[in-house]
């Protein structure tokens, strides 16, 4: 019963199949010049319904966030994001490191999500040409937030709106993008660039990917230097097929959505086995498949005891503790009823 997080899942077996035959397949162009790379962009424009977006495969989630705001965002420059971001949170320096000095400023709001009003008022501060203050450059929102919501398309718009008044760039945390997408069921393009994001960084290894993530550009001309800063990081792979097979494969006939309802489908589950139970409390309405959730002790040392895993949450409610729990593309229905029936003993 391992809820602690998506990152501890394995990968697909449709992504480790095509990962064999990618390099079965005998020796190709390196670099990102394979038949792969090209796939994944083809299949990105078709998806996004965006016939000239740029699409560049990275390694890790963290490249794509850092890598993507390097390029919107210089380094006298400042990135506006949510205190609670994994970009604020959970990046190290990489941000300052890979925009060479960029400040992180942080509006707050709820459930991990950026307010647009208090977002105004901040992009309004009279610190434009002036050489004392960091200049405003870029908006990074996290789709789905760090505490499980996901943004509706009219959020979307409302941020990009103010982002886009003052000449600034939006960017998008995309890591559990497929999970907030199933949830508000909408198009891809609805709830990106058609509601004013200008890069996504797009999550594929927190839904069955072996590690691979594709920074997607929804404008050729927003690209700009990118590939350099790429190289420059040291995130250009030299056999790129490692990754972009993965990605054709993730994208390919609707895997990553598959995927994504499944692990939506089990956190429903647990949710609804949960908090009909005495002393438990949701502390964020339940959108992908992050649970945040306040546990009495009695039923979580019976968890523990049992075998169950998950992580310790900070609460706002004096005397309560509180919990995270992640489902994930491979989450075995049976581990969530057992989960529940422990729970309900207790």
């Amino acid at each position: 019963m391992n809820f602690r997080s998506d990152n501890e899942t394995g990968a697909h077996p449709a992504i480790i199949e095509a990962v064999s035959r990618a390099f079965a397949a005998g020796p190709v162009h390196s670099y990102g010049a394979d038949q792969w790379t090209q796939k994944v962009e083809h299949r990105l424009r078709e998806i996004f319904e965006k016939p000239d977006l740029c699409a560049y495969p990275v390694a890790t989630g963290t490249a794509a966030n850092v890598l993507a705001l390097a390029t919107c965002c210089p380094p006298w420059g400042a990135i506006f994001c949510n205190p609670a971001s994994h970009l604020a949170v959970d990046e190290a320096n990489a941000p300052q490191f890979y925009t060479g000095g960029a400040k992180l400023t942080c509006i707050d709001g709820p459930a991990g999500k950026i307010d647009p009003k208090k977002l105004s008022l901040a992009l309004a501060e009279p610190v434009y040409g002036v050489v004392h203050h960091p200049q405003p450059a870029a908006v990074s929102i996290a789709q789905a937030t760090e505490c499980g919501a996901a943004y509706s398309p009219e959020e979307v718009a409302a941020i990009a709106n103010s982002t886009h008044r003052h000449g600034l760039k939006l960017h998008m945390d995309g890591a559990r993008f497929a999970n907030a997408l199933t949830f508000v069921g909408c198009s891809p393009a609805e709830l990106s660039w058609k509601a004013g994001v200008d890069v996504l960084s797009l999550g594929a290894s927190k839904n069955g990917a072996m590690g691979a993530e594709v920074v997607v550009f929804f404008d050729s001309t927003t690209a700009g230097n990118f590939e350099f800063l790429r190289k420059r990081g040291g995130h250009l792979f030299s056999k790129m097929r490692l990754l972009s097979s993965q990605l054709d494969a993730y994208f390919a006939d609707g895997l990553w959505l598959a995927n994504a309802r499944h692990a939506n489908a089990m956190a429903r589950r647990l949710v609804a086995g949960l908090t009909p139970l005495d002393g438990t409390a949701l502390l964020y309405p339940v959108d992908a498949n992050e649970i945040f959730i306040v546990l009495p002790a009695a039923m979580h040392d019976a968890l523990q005891a049992g075998g169950a895993q998950y992580h310790p949450w900070p609460s706002d409610r004096p005397g309560e503790r509180a919990f995270r729990l992640v489902t994930a593309f491979d989450t075995d229905p049976a581990d969530v009823d057992r989960f529940l029936s422990i729970a309900k003993q207790a």
